[in-house]
């Protein structure tokens, strides 16, 4: 007997190149069988995923869920896993002198799955009336290494912020002591860009294939695109090169458009994920699943808006072997989603409102195996012995 069978779904698995209906299996945490007709008398429980999306539990690699310590932390499981995230990302919410808070009180106790990228900064991003690179006594690369190396299993990487309210008149030093503690773990950066003192070049001459640029399309000073809208010739090569661009929508880091125009140019963002935080999760991100949509309205295939959610993800954050695909052997982290059909507001962080005729809402999360919320209908066929 199957734990529980999710049916009559359309299942979207980009890392298979699936988009088809298919049944579900789960048994013992692990998806046991993917199948076109599962009967629903081998299940102990039956979810009617009839007219509904099925994909891999969401990954966002880009999210702040530090709440109580830093100003930016929201609650993961209430804000992510609700949502169908069921791996997020922390991208520099934490430092030397504070991770071992977010694992103790974060990592360690919530439903979701929580990895982290590691602030260079020791205090990470605690306070707005305290820039954590604005004095870099805070930026050391020694105390950074002994912390990932203690937390290999959960830190995946180094952060830097490099605007110029969070580095003061340091510029680039602290994107260069982030790359020299990122070598030495042999991990990649993430850097944060948008109203940086350097130009977007400069900033892409230090970076490495694998390293992340959050906030590709933010419409600041130094973006993606010179003053004629094109795009620059350095992040052209730079994406070529294995620099990965992801979207980190934030309060004030996505332009709808920019993205047009960068999209018409071929610049396609490798992840989007939604820079999710206290100052945004009531508008204009509230979700995942909210920016998704919005890549939906400006044109891309769901197919696509999903991989850069699950299987991209899951590769880039080293867990490519057991998430981001609805593939027999995978932990049964999944996500059912409503493609609903209408008219909808999308609002970016510049405040231009489009209008959109696809959201995605979700409906149902599968963590683990286990239904953690559902509005669908769950059935029993044969009930649970004692």
């Amino acid at each position: 007997m199957y734990d529980l069978v999710i049916r009559n779904g359309l299942v979207v698995s980009p890392a298979q190149g699936l988009s088809e209906r298919r049944d579900v299996a789960i048994q013992a945490g692990r998806i046991a069988a993917v199948a076109k007709e599962i009967p629903p008398d081998a299940a102990w429980e039956v979810l009617d995923a009839s007219g509904h999306l099925v994909t891999p539990g969401l990954i966002d690699i880009h999210v702040h869920v530090y709440p109580g310590v830093s100003h930016y932390g929201v609650p993961p499981d209430a804000t992510c896993l609700a949502r169908g995230v069921t791996t997020v990302c922390d991208a520099g919410s934490a430092g030397a002198d504070t991770f071992d808070g977010l694992r103790r009180y974060v990592i360690d106790v919530s439903e979701t799955r929580v990895v982290a990228f590691l602030n260079i900064s020791a205090i990470g991003m605690v306070s707005p009336l305290d820039n954590e690179l604005e004095d870099l006594r805070h930026a050391s690369p020694e105390r950074a290494i002994g912390v990932v190396e203690r937390n290999r299993d959960v830190i995946q990487g180094i952060k830097a912020r490099l605007s110029r309210r969070h580095v003061g008149r340091n510029d680039l030093e602290p994107l260069r002591l982030a790359r020299r503690a990122a070598e030495a773990v042999g991990m990649p950066m993430m850097v944060h860009v948008g109203d940086t003192q350097s130009p977007l070049g400069a900033i892409l001459a230090e970076l490495r294939p694998g390293d992340l640029v959050t906030h590709c399309f933010h419409g600041r000073p130094h973006g993606v695109l010179d003053g004629d809208g094109k795009v620059l010739p350095e992040v052209a090569d730079a994406a070529r090169k294995g620099i990965v661009f992801d979207v980190g929508h934030g309060v004030g880091s996505f332009s709808f458009d920019v993205a047009r125009k960068a999209l018409a140019q071929g610049l396609v963002p490798a992840t989007i994920s939604s820079d999710l935080h206290y100052y945004n999760v009531n508008g204009p991100v509230f979700d995942l699943a909210t920016t998704m949509s919005k890549f939906l309205l400006l044109g891309r295939p769901l197919e696509e808006v999903v991989a850069k959610t699950t299987v991209v993800p899951a590769g880039l954050l080293g867990l490519g072997d057991r998430l981001g695909a609805v593939r027999e052997g995978f932990l049964a982290d999944l996500a059912v989603f409503k493609l609903a059909e209408g008219e909808f507001e999308f609002e970016d962080s510049a405040k231009e409102t489009v209008l959109g005729r696809q959201r995605l809402e979700p409906v149902a999360v599968i963590r683990r195996g286990r239904i953690y919320r559902s509005h669908l209908r769950l059935q029993r066929p044969i009930g649970r012995p004692f």
